[in-house]
């Protein structure tokens, strides 16, 4: 951590752009640590305020920033078209430095919303003014944010520091912790956060955490730490409430605000504008403006997949076509950004019980997401054409949505098979992206560098 981040927050919550969680007043300037945690309304909007750092800055946002474009240009989903020499062109071209700039905001931006979370559990969990329900509800929220950014962290830079404290002096000369480690303390964190949290939202949107959404992170942990069981449990406990969650059979509805199948979204900055993600990946004629979807990846999809009809866009010329990702639509107000949804729950659990050896438990989760695309049952019998089959469904599923596509091939062991064909400068070392150069200067704890650069 750098000294310039860690300050950014301070002792000091800034509550603006608050409004769009809150259905109340946003207070005006700034609120003593110690004043925001003494009323349920400020301590709400200190909550809320991290979700809008997500939505506009962090990992998940839809913008250029966020790992959808990103992460899709480091992989095979997406092609770049923008101006050469842009920081985000490198993600394309494998020719990330240390000094890249798109690298330093993620890390720093990352890590000022662990800080922002790390304020909220110290003010809160010394707070004397709210009830009990209340701060339970708003730790569980800051402990499922701390654990979703390290995830994020760990997934593209490897080996990291888990920062708990706001103490300046400890985490100034904080030091990485090795990969499994990051991840028990992400499960830690979790485990608490479900603990605490209730199992109702906390309005008629799904746009705040609660225990199912807690559990919607902890499937994708455990499935990522090859703990079966406990992912199955964590997947079955959404996929089971049907009281609240259900695929939704029409795909043009999937990322409707009122989609049964949304676990959690990111409601829009401006009431009744498009998502961030429909500005940056539609476009309307060619070439693109910034990033398109690969033509191959889109014509890896099964040729009567309803996904394709309804979530690929496409624009033709007099002679080239480019297709792009029409999940979120330019100039629709019924639609938030979507960051958890259940036919990942499906896929998580297919997996599962695929390395359970659970065969037809297997298939019938694969096919529930495959009749919903208009395709026939799975193929695949053995476990070996499970797991492709499940990795060719989530390709097919989740494309564009927060760099699933590269996490999955990486964690596939396949990232270097399949790059190597297409991506000239592709090295078996960026597998993590570079610590920013700027932090190793500044703190010899994080030391060494990753491997490549």
């Amino acid at each position: 951590m750098i000294k310039q981040t860690l300050g950014l927050m301070g002792c000091i919550i800034l509550l603006t752009g608050c409004h769009d969680f809150l259905e109340v007043d946003d207070p005006s300037g700034q609120i003593s640590h110690e004043t925001v945690f003494e009323d349920h309304i400020t301590a709400t909007a200190a909550t809320t305020t991290m979700y809008a750092k997500l939505r506009d800055e962090v990992l998940i946002t839809g913008n250029f920033s966020g790992l959808g474009a990103q992460m899709g240009l480091y992989s095979d989903e997406l092609d770049y078209y923008g101006a050469p020499g842009q920081p985000i062109a490198t993600f394309y071209n494998h020719q990330i430095l240390a000094s890249n700039v798109l690298v330093l905001r993620t890390w720093n931006s990352a890590y000022n919303l662990v800080y922002m979370a790390n304020t909220n559990i110290e003010g809160l969990e010394a707070s004397q003014a709210l009830s009990q329900d209340l701060k339970n509800q708003l730790l569980g929220e800051a402990l499922f944010i701390r654990a979703l950014t390290h995830f994020y962290l760990v997934n593209l830079y490897g080996e990291i520091p888990y920062i708990k404290t706001t103490d300046y002096d400890k985490n100034r000369l904080v030091s990485k912790v090795p990969e499994h480690l990051v991840y028990e303390y992400i499960i830690a964190d979790l485990l608490e956060a479900k603990n605490r949290i209730g199992e109702n939202y906390m309005s008629s949107e799904r746009i705040r955490a609660n225990k199912y959404v807690v559990s919607a992170l902890l499937a994708r942990v455990y499935v990522y730490t090859s703990q079966w069981e406990n992912a199955e449990n964590e997947s079955s406990s959404l996929i089971n409430n049907t009281s609240l969650y259900n695929l939704e059979i029409d795909l043009e509805n999937v990322f409707l605000k009122t989609s049964p199948a949304a676990i959690l979204q990111l409601k829009t900055k401006v009431t009744n504008q498009s998502t961030t993600e429909a500005n940056s990946f539609v476009f309307t004629s060619g070439p693109p403006p910034s990033v398109a979807l690969n033509p191959n990846y889109v014509n890896s999809m099964e040729a009567n997949d309803l996904r394709r009809l309804h979530w690929v866009g496409k624009v033709t010329n007099n002679s080239n076509t480019w297709y792009f990702s029409n999940k979120y639509r330019q100039g629709t107000n019924l639609q938030y950004s979507t960051i958890f949804r259940l036919a990942e729950q499906y896929l998580i659990r297919a997996e599962a019980r695929t390395r359970l050896n659970d065969i037809s438990g297997a298939q019938n989760d694969i096919n529930s997401i495959r009749q919903r695309a208009g395709l026939s049952q799975t193929e695949a019998h053995t476990r070996d054409e499970l797991l492709q089959a499940i990795l060719k469904e989530r390709q097919s599923e989740l494309f564009a949505e927060h760099g699933h596509r590269w996490f999955d091939i990486r964690r596939f062991g396949m990232a270097n098979d399949i790059l190597t064909p297409i991506k000239t400068s592709w090295q078996t070392t960026d597998i993590f992206l570079p610590i920013p150069e700027t932090e190793l200067l500044m703190n010899s704890n994080l030391n060494p560098q990753n491997p490549g650069y």
